[in-house]
């Protein structure tokens, strides 16, 4: 009687095998050879799997047909490797032919009987076939712990890099780059929680691939990557860098204290349209300002008169409006002032630049001693004197202080960078100060009140709000405009006015 062959072709998707045939070319390949070597194909199985492990759905399906067959049956393939790459599914197949389960194994590469010598010559093609999967997967880890070793980025770039394929590393993307370091900049100051930043980004044109703003837990992860830091953390282990790092370190802290505060959100279940909730408590009792609406139409705020008796009355949302935004004024500068005062920061930026080599040069020794450090450190963890815990715990530390000196040395006479940035923005936000009483962006108005007010109180339905330094210079100096213009001066600590 004819021997019934069951056809059987693989192709796996991953890396090691872009080589292989694909599933079309084998069994191309195939029909050619069964024809010219009259055999006859009953079954055909067709799988999409990598055969490193066992358990491939395909291949288990046709060994318990075969299983169930009560004539032998032979199988044909277009080489070993295609069956088995791990000792189960080969043990499988080897075992099956000793019980005259299976009868013949045909190969266009491989020749086989089942004889003592061609279970052996079949033994050694699949344990040839293991030996290349092992041996590869460990010179991949290899090179991936190589190229952490040297601080290049091993896998496909975050979102704000790209991929350099000259330097085998990442390096920002100029606009994503600069829409990270906003998105960092913006969430730290507060002002936003996870959902609102999302809907930002959607307006600066950052979706999901569904089309609509980006999930939370994506932003999240975005968020506490310490790959915008310059650092690589593999397996809880830190590794500093060898590209440009997007966000400093003040912003990605700023960011973490601002996840850390809304990690607990108080939620309710019905919103309300209320802007200015939770921006001043009541001067009388020290309960929190509410809201609420009058004949539907009119927003009101009060004291929510949780803590206490309390005598305070209503205010309208137009009257409150109104005196935040004389508070406003009183922080305000005016174009005409801000571009004198930024044109003077920049002048005094060019200059520092001018004198950061030297500054340079000492960064770079003590680059040099933390690198001798973590050089003597490694040595001692692999001569064993050091303990494992203690190696990560004191690496990690002088990895952050490498990858900080690296950043230091890198902002020097770059804008942004340097310590004339509170400055600037300080005349930037007075500025905007001054345009925003001109505006109906309540979510701004209250943004700009929490960051240059504090004490805030409402009292007998005056908002009472004191300035924060160094906005309460501002009002200190208006006279300067009668008198003539205002000009900074910088001494080597302080800045200060000079009419």
């Amino acid at each position: 009687m004819k021997t019934k062959y069951f056809l059987y072709a693989r192709k796996s998707t991953e890396d090691e095998e872009r080589q292989v045939m694909s599933i079309e070319a084998q069994l191309a390949e195939l029909a050619e050879y069964a024809k010219r070597e009259n055999i006859e194909i009953t079954e055909t199985y067709i799988e999409s799997k990598s055969a490193k492990k066992p358990d491939r759905e395909v291949f288990n399906k046709m060994i318990k047909k075969i299983n169930g067959e009560n004539e032998p049956i032979g199988i044909i393939a277009w080489h070993p490797d295609r069956l088995a790459r791990n000792s189960v599914d080969g043990g499988q197949i080897i075992y099956l032919i000793d019980i005259n389960k299976i009868v013949s194994l045909r190969f266009p590469t491989f020749w086989f009987e089942p004889t003592p010598q061609g279970l052996f010559m079949l033994q050694v093609a699949f344990g040839q076939s293991k030996y290349y999967s092992d041996n590869l997967s460990e010179n991949v880890k290899r090179g991936f712990r190589q190229k952490l070793r040297r601080g290049e980025w091993p896998t496909r770039a975050p979102f704000g890099y790209v991929n350099n394929p000259k330097t085998r590393n990442i390096e920002p993307d100029p606009l994503k780059a600069r829409i990270i370091r906003k998105t960092f900049e913006e969430f730290g100051k507060g002002i936003y929680n996870l959902k609102s930043m999302s809907d930002k980004l959607a307006l600066w044109g950052i979706i999901g691939k569904n089309g609509k703003p980006i999930c939370k837990a994506t932003l999240h992860r975005m968020l506490t990557n310490s790959v915008y830091l310059g650092l690589i953390t593999h397996n809880g282990e830190a590794f500093a860098g060898t590209f440009e790092p997007i966000v400093s370190r003040a912003a990605f802290e700023a960011v973490q204290k601002a996840l850390k505060q809304k990690a607990k959100p108080r939620h309710s279940k019905i919103r309300h349209d209320f802007p200015f909730t939770g921006l001043l408590t009541c001067g009388e009792c020290g309960g929190m300002i509410t809201a609420q609406w009058a004949k539907k139409k009119y927003r009101y705020y009060r004291c929510s008169k949780k803590l206490g008796k309390c005598s305070q009355r209503y205010l309208s949302e137009n009257l409150l409006i109104l005196q935040l935004k004389q508070r406003l004024q009183t922080a305000a500068l005016c174009d005409d002032w801000a571009d004198k005062m930024l044109s003077k920061i920049d002048l005094w930026e060019k200059e520092e630049a001018q004198s950061a080599q030297s500054s340079a040069q000492n960064l770079d020794v003590k680059l040099k001693d933390t690198e001798i450090k973590l050089d003597k450190l490694v040595n001692g963890f692999l001569d064993g004197t050091i303990e494992k815990e203690t190696f990560l715990s004191k690496k990690d530390e002088l990895i952050k202080t490498k990858t900080d000196l690296k950043q230091m040395k890198s902002g020097f006479g770059r804008k942004g960078n340097n310590q004339l940035e509170p400055l600037r923005d300080w005349v930037k936000s007075a500025n905007y100060a001054g345009k925003l009483v001109m505006s109906h962006n309540y979510p701004e108005i209250k943004a700009m009140a929490e960051k240059i007010g504090t004490n805030r109180l409402l009292l007998d339905r005056n908002v009472r709000l004191d300035l924060a330094r160094p906005y309460d210079l501002l009002p200190k100096y208006k006279f300067l405009a009668e008198h003539g213009k205002p000009t900074l001066i910088k001494n080597s600590e302080n800045f200060f006015w000079s009419g």
